[in-house]
């Protein structure tokens, strides 16, 4: 008995002197966890194959756990983003990968939920590595007039942070972002936006009227695929394209939700926020209508993102997937931090959760 109650003061002493001392054993390690952290590569990490992660998985409204629309693509050691919503590039940085390996963004559309986090996405990719070059940001006609409005927005930024860092750490010649610009292709074509290294990612038009243009895009490298729908209703166009794929990464609303929600607004005396929420419930799909696409594509698996309205009350998961699982069961809701790896030249799907 007697000791067990000196191991027990001994275990009480180590604690009060561990607390006492918290900053300097922090100050310590720190410099420990920065060289394990940036020492780390992700992408290596990966192997060869079409990885997807979702560094934003909800929409435009506030949420715990999904972020502005933004999901990764890894394939031939490169890293991509498509679209850049708020706090994406953020999460990115906390699901290992770093900024600054960005080599390209593509944009589905120009909704400010989409776009609202492209400066800071130029920003670190440029001075997280010395780049020279600036960041291409391939989109639909109008993306140049999106690109130029945050470099001229950063413009200032960057000469401060050249004035600072000086030419070797921030060039001038690497800040900002270059658009590329496609017209939108007809329904039923492809268009070719990036071919390199095996990879190949390929535009395509969606219904997101009245907003226009409004596309998605198709990714395919060594035998694997995924397409990216943005925001859009059910469509004819993406099922084609979506034939036989081994990811789909679809956005979803909730129109039962919506309602109830425009509803609670209105009888609050909010008829502005009520009149918002039922305009958005006629430019995009349901989770049930995601899921009859998925199952009529014969896809290998189904990623939802884009999660409208945020799911933040107990029951709320359920309602939103109520009757998928009647349709299409290899399913996974994403939220911030969610990926899935295609290893090439195979047939496996491997969800390997949140990392976040």
């Amino acid at each position: 008995m007697k000791k067990r109650s000196i191991a027990s003061l001994i275990i009480i002493i180590l604690a009060v002197v561990i607390y006492s001392q918290r900053a300097t054993i922090a100050l310590r390690v720190l410099p420990i966890a920065i060289e394990q952290a940036l020492s780390a590569d992700k992408i290596e990490q990966l192997g060869d194959g079409l990885h997807i992660a979702l560094c934003g998985a909800g929409g435009p409204m506030p949420s715990a756990t999904r972020s502005g629309p933004c999901v990764a693509v890894v394939a031939a050691g490169k890293l991509f983003l498509v679209d850049a919503g708020s706090n994406g590039v953020r999460n990115l940085a906390r699901m290992g990968y770093a900024p600054g390996d960005i080599s390209g963004v593509f944009l589905t559309h120009f909704h400010s939920d989409h776009i609202d986090g492209l400066g800071e996405v130029g920003l670190v990719r440029w001075a997280g590595a010395s780049h020279s070059e600036p960041l291409n940001v391939y989109g639909p006609e109008g993306v140049a007039d999106i690109v130029n409005g945050f470099n001229s927005a950063y413009q200032r930024d960057t000469v401060y942070r050249n004035d600072h860092h000086g030419d070797k750490v921030t060039p001038l010649s690497g800040a900002g972002m270059n658009p590329v610009s496609f017209a939108q292709p007809d329904s039923g074509v492809l268009t070719t936006v990036y071919e390199q290294d095996g990879l190949k990612v390929e535009m395509l038009a969606v219904d997101h009227f009245p907003i226009n243009p409004a596309v998605a895009y198709r990714f395919s490298y060594k035998g694997r695929s995924a397409l990216i729908s943005g925001d859009t209703n059910k469509s004819a166009n993406i099922e084609q394209f979506a034939q036989g794929i081994d990811l789909l990464v679809h956005e979803a609303l909730s129109q039962e939700m919506l309602k109830a929600m425009s509803q609670g607004a209105s009888a609050a005396g909010d008829a502005n926020r009520a009149q918002l929420l039922h305009d958005v419930l006629d430019y995009h799909a349901s989770p049930v209508q995601v899921a009859e696409t998925a199952r009529d594509a014969k896809v290998g698996h189904l990623l939802y993102y884009h999660v409208v309205p945020p799911l933040v009350i107990p029951g709320s998961e359920a309602l939103w997937l109520k009757g998928v699982d009647d349709i299409f069961a290899d399913y996974t809701l994403g939220q911030d931090g969610t990926s899935i790896s295609l290893p090439a030249n195979s047939t496996q799907i491997i969800n390997t959760g949140a990392e976040l």
